[in-house]
């Protein structure tokens, strides 16, 4: 990703999405978001995209094992869940008193 302009996207840490593509594509489900990665594009979302890794073991783990984690997905998958119209939305940024608010565009309601 060209490093010149920082992404803009309407997800943020803590908001509730719907994955709409891929293998834990669930429309009913609204998931967490745990974590934004801005650089790559990429968002971490409870319970989705579950890898297995092998780890040694350290001082911390002293016995080592396979440690199931979420991975990230393309902020592509993701909607916004709009909680007054129970499913995805579209979002749209508007200026109120000088501030960026998130609407949903299904509802109109602002998302917090």
């Amino acid at each position: 990703m060209n490093t010149r302009f920082k992404p803009k996207f309407s997800i943020k840490k803590g908001d509730q999405v719907v994955v709409i593509t891929g293998d834990d594509k669930d429309l009913k489900k609204p998931r967490k978001v745990l974590e934004v990665i801005l650089e790559k594009s990429r968002v971490l979302v409870e319970g989705v995209n579950i890898v297995t890794k092998h780890t040694k073991p350290t001082a911390q783990n002293t016995k080592g094992g396979i440690v199931k984690k979420e991975a990230p997905i393309a902020i592509s998958n993701v909607m916004l869940w709009d909680a007054k119209s129970g499913g995805p939305s579209k979002v749209k940024l508007t200026r109120d008193n000088g501030k960026t608010v998130r609407i949903a565009k299904k509802s109109g309601e602002v998302i917090k």
